[in-house]
């Protein structure tokens, strides 16, 4: 297709949106909302699961479908810590997950995952080409992680880091409701050079999709806008969800960080994410989801994507809801877009809610001056 060509069919597209039935609800679907938790568990069919442990600084949080669900990853940090992403590469035998996790502990916490797929497997849920007896499933947890090494906590665990058990406490009790901030695997995080912490968000569309996002934000640039106390994602904000300010009229020089982490080292910095919907997408499809989701951390946190950051997003869908063949592309970009803007505000909301555990040094959103 030529370039004049494309032009005709982008500029056509909301005139043939509105020729063609359900598609004119596609493209024009009336106003939405945030859903009723404001919470990635709005997306029908996901609980969440999150346990720490206090004296390490540390913690682990799970995402667990109801069954299993098409996913994707896309990564854009230049230290990344992962473990079964490249499962779900274009072209792979299996693209679904059981459950996904993010966690601190940096490599050691890509053990977290042993924990939830031992879980999964007791229930004899996970991946079989045929059922044969006495040979278990094997369970699809595509995991990341980010470092929280260097937090004061006691790392001092030998043979025994913690985070295999945490993972069978988070994923033994999961839920539709949970707590952010200084939980799960935003126990122990930082963001640029205030306290990090576990966001979530969502959003309903008006035709009724539900995307939500969660992200444990580890991030070596800062999140406010320099000399204020506005978030960057303050534009994006919903009532008072992150203190209500709104967005910042301040000029920022270019190469100014504001409150990012001084002296950046490699696998210090990561801000890792899952994106959800309910909308029946396919792998292919929640890639590029998650590929339009990274703008979101764009928005939120500057600056991002670093050669110091492990920077990865999954994203999955439940597919509750089926969408017409005809405007599929066009779903996608609207997923893709909200997505980003859902991701924007979990940002937020994590460092917002954030608190310092006991004994650690260091300062949260709500301890700058007013």
């Amino acid at each position: 297709m030529n370039r004049r060509s494309f032009l005709t069919t982008a500029t056509a597209l909301p005139f043939l949106a509105t020729r063609r039935g359900h598609a004119a609800d596609l493209a024009h679907p009336g106003p939405g909302h945030v859903g009723p938790l404001n919470l990635i568990t709005d997306v029908a069919g996901l609980a969440v699961g999150e346990a720490h442990d206090a004296s390490v600084r540390t913690g682990v949080t799970v995402i667990l479908p109801d069954q299993r669900c098409a996913a994707a990853v896309d990564v854009r940090g230049g230290g990344p810590g992962t473990r079964e992403t490249d499962t779900l590469t274009a072209g792979n035998l299996v693209r679904s997950v059981d459950a996904i996790v993010l966690s601190g502990g940096s490599v050691y916490g890509l053990a977290a995952a042993d924990g939830v797929a031992a879980w999964l497997g007791a229930r004899g849920r996970g991946f079989t080409m045929t059922k044969q007896a006495g040979v278990p499933p094997s369970p699809i947890v595509p995991t990341a992680i980010l470092f929280d090494l260097a937090n004061g906590g006691s790392k001092g665990w030998g043979l025994s880091p913690p985070y295999r058990s945490l993972a069978l406490e988070a994923v033994g009790h999961t839920t539709r409701k949970f707590d952010l901030g200084t939980w799960g695997a935003g126990y122990g995080a930082g963001a640029g050079s205030l306290k990090g912490g576990l966001g979530s968000a969502s959003f309903v569309t008006g035709d009724g999709i539900t995307v939500g996002a969660l992200v444990a934000v580890n991030s070596l640039g800062s999140v406010i806008v320099p000399g204020t106390r506005n978030f960057w994602a303050g534009a994006l904000e919903t009532g008072n969800e992150f203190g209500g300010l709104g967005a910042s009229a301040k000029h920022v020089d270019e190469e100014y960080w504001g409150l990012a982490k001084l002296n950046p080292a490699a696998r210090a910095n990561t801000t890792i994410a899952c994106i959800a919907v309910d909308a029946d997408l396919d792998a292919d499809e929640l890639r590029r989801v998650a590929m339009m989701a990274q703008d979101g951390l764009a928005r939120a946190i500057r600056p991002v994507h670093s050669p110091f950051d492990g920077d990865v997003i999954f994203a999955l869908s439940t597919a509750r809801k089926p969408l017409p063949g005809s405007m599929r592309p066009l779903a996608v970009a609207r997923i893709g877009a909200l997505a980003a803007d859902v991701l924007s505000r979990a940002v937020a909301r994590g460092v917002f809610e954030a608190t310092l555990p006991p004994g650690m040094a260091g300062q949260t959103w709500k301890m700058l001056q007013q």
